[in-house]
């Protein structure tokens, strides 16, 4: 396909970031006759096929405005427009102005006037992929760049996942958090940590980053700052602390909660407990995100675990990267969509993401039994050097199951090493456990606890336990969305971190067939946003944000690999945010056109 050419003013004009950020809850323009209504919540009607009313655009592309009868920002000409709604492609012109499509021109149709024109020759041009499960939330602020993300046309982001992030928190809990997700995100050495509540880490994102990023307000660091590191029920005064800080997260911005039911200290919360905060996030209209239970032993419970608990709540529920993996669970899928599928048709709101690659990614130190975790960082180190119960986890990991590993016993062979935090180690990168073991002439064990201790419990993992027929029926179902859950530490990290989008695209759309380009599209835009409650995002439509995408639906991949994880895209040279390039021709432009998407105010 021919490269689009451009006419009008330089290359990079009228494309500089605002210094004042955009509001935090910014509405859409004013709705007339035929407005498109707000995008239904997306477990009781999905987007595909698209809801009654969503195929009109703002004013119906029918009546000039005064956007027409005046020059606009841009045209973006001869496009395939992919709306998200999975209905099929068609060409069309497109106008931006002020950050928003104020046209849509379909062939023969009065052309547009522009002060910039970009002919697309054919590209896609879609609305910008919405990542449902990041963990970006400290490399947008030390990585202005951020290629890893705005390479793949993702134009928003979900940060705050698996219950453990930076807000809100006192000194304490900061330090605590820190050191839990080395693994993840850095020790945060190189950020300046002003911020202590939910309201202030946003108000960062506002300065300026590369992409847009929405916030769960993340339950295990909720129950470290109320409760602590201990494995034990919280108190009613405890309770009512965690209400509170939730409450106040909500009202703050976020948009939803998050869990992660095998990390320490959210594992510890009973689903008492849990019920009650996911009553104060239901009152705020937002969303519970867990990462159950078990993905293993035991992930069916897991997952009608979650499916009961947010009934009884009232709460909406997105499963985050609902696998089915490990030996136990090959071929299981449909009974996990079965399941799904009951809840929907009793009324439940449901979703679910999935990243397109079978090996999973986490830390090492997760692995561990959850008694060898409490209390945290400095007891789980200590019991790691204690040789008599160093030896009582080795037999829980290898022999009975650890509820870190899923209940499932520990294959080294499984666990490749992708990162550290110590340069010393930096040779175990790259290398199963099993293969290190081997090299050094000791058992797995040794090798796995060693790197533990000496690396501060700041080594991540991948796991290699994931089934491609899993994968694949997942993704067909209609409220799956797409989520990277990328981490960008390590020298090696998952390539679903540079390649989940375009891999979604090229791999199992144009390859495999496994969903048309127009469903995939819809999987990855309009079907986040309606789980976001956001009525101005996830849709080519008059009215809507310019948060956009232009691929090459024939040569879209993506380039990142186990062996190259870093390698970024191919076939997507334009991405915008508010109207704004971010990506162009194929390359990043320095803009940060990005800030917090917070959740509408409003309590019920």
């Amino acid at each position: 396909m021919p490269a689009p050419a451009e006419v009008g003013p330089a290359r990079g004009a009228g494309n500089c970031a605002s210094n004042h950020p955009r509001p935090a809850a910014e509405p859409p323009p004013p709705a007339g006759p035929g407005a498109a209504p707000p995008v239904p919540p997306t477990g009781r009607q999905p987007v595909h096929p698209p809801p009654e009313g969503l195929g009109k655009g703002r004013g119906g592309g029918k009546t000039p405005d005064s956007h027409e009868r005046h020059a606009m920002d841009l045209q973006i000409q001869d496009a395939r427009v992919i709306d998200g709604t999975g209905t099929p492609s068609h060409p069309a012109d497109v106008g931006i102005t002020d950050g928003r499509i104020v046209a849509i021109r379909k062939p023969g149709e009065p052309p547009l006037t522009a002060r910039r024109t970009l002919r697309a020759h054919g590209l896609a041009l879609a609305p910008g992929f919405i990542d449902m499960h990041a963990h970006s939330d400290l490399a947008l602020l030390r990585d202005p760049d951020h290629s890893a993300k705005a390479a793949q046309g993702v134009t928003l982001e979900v940060l705050g996942q698996d219950g453990l992030s930076y807000a809100p928190v006192d000194d304490r809990t900061l330090g605590e958090v820190r050191r839990a997700i080395t693994g993840w995100n850095g020790d945060g050495s190189d950020i300046d940590f002003d911020w202590r509540t939910v309201g202030e880490y946003l108000d960062r994102l506002d300065r300026g980053i590369a992409v847009n990023a929405a916030y769960l307000v993340p339950q295990g660091t909720v129950r470290m700052y109320a409760v602590g590191w201990d494995d034990r029920p919280a108190t009613p005064q405890q309770l009512d602390h965690m209400r509170q800080l939730v409450a106040t997260s909500m009202e703050e911005g976020a948009v939803g909660m998050s869990s992660g039911l095998t990390y320490t200290p959210g594992m510890y919360a009973t689903d008492s407990e849990l019920t009650e905060l996911c009553r104060v996030v239901a009152r705020y209209d937002g969303y519970y995100c867990p990462h159950h239970r078990s993905y293993g032993a035991g992930a069916l419970e897991a997952y009608e675990e979650m499916v009961r608990l947010a009934r009884d709540a009232g709460c909406s529920l997105h499963l985050a990267h609902a696998t089915m993996n490990f030996g136990v669970n090959k071929g299981r899928a449909p009974e996990l969509l079965a399941l799904l599928d009951d809840a929907l048709a009793s009324g439940a709101d449901i979703s679910l993401d999935t990243y397109p690659y079978t090996p999973g990614c986490t830390t090492l130190v997760a692995m561990l039994p959850s008694w060898a975790s409490e209390g945290g960082p400095e007891a789980i180190l200590g019991r790691l050097r204690d040789d008599a119960t160093a030896e009582r986890i080795r037999h829980h990991m290898e022999v009975v199951g650890a509820d870190g590993c899923h209940g499932v016993p520990i294959d080294w062979g499984t666990i490749e090493i992708s990162g550290v935090s110590h340069l010393g180690l930096a040779d175990c990168v790259g290398k199963t456990v099993a293969e290190a073991a081997a090299q050094r002439g000791e058992a797995p064990w040794t090798t796995a606890r060693r790197l533990l201790v000496d690396d501060g419990l700041g080594s991540t993992i991948l796991q290699h336990v994931g089934h491609e027929e899993n994968v694949q029926a997942i993704m067909r179902h209609p409220v799956h969305t797409g989520g990277s859950d990328g981490i960008l530490q390590g020298d090696k990290p998952h390539p679903r971190a540079y390649g989940t989008f375009p891999h979604y695209l090229g791999h199992y759309a144009r390859e495999l067939g496994v969903l048309s380009i127009e469903e995939t599209v819809a999987h990855l835009t309009s079907r986040p946003a309606a789980r976001l409650r956001l009525p101005d995002r996830g849709l080519v439509r008059e009215g809507y944000r310019a948060d956009l995408v232009l691929f090459d639906p024939d040569t879209v991949a993506a380039g990142s690999t186990f062996a190259s994880p870093r390698t970024l895209p191919v076939g997507i040279p334009y991405v915008l945010i508010d109207g704004k390039f971010v990506i162009e021709d194929g390359r990043r432009t320095g803009v940060l056109a990005g800030r917090s998407v917070r959740r509408t105010p409003g309590v019920r």
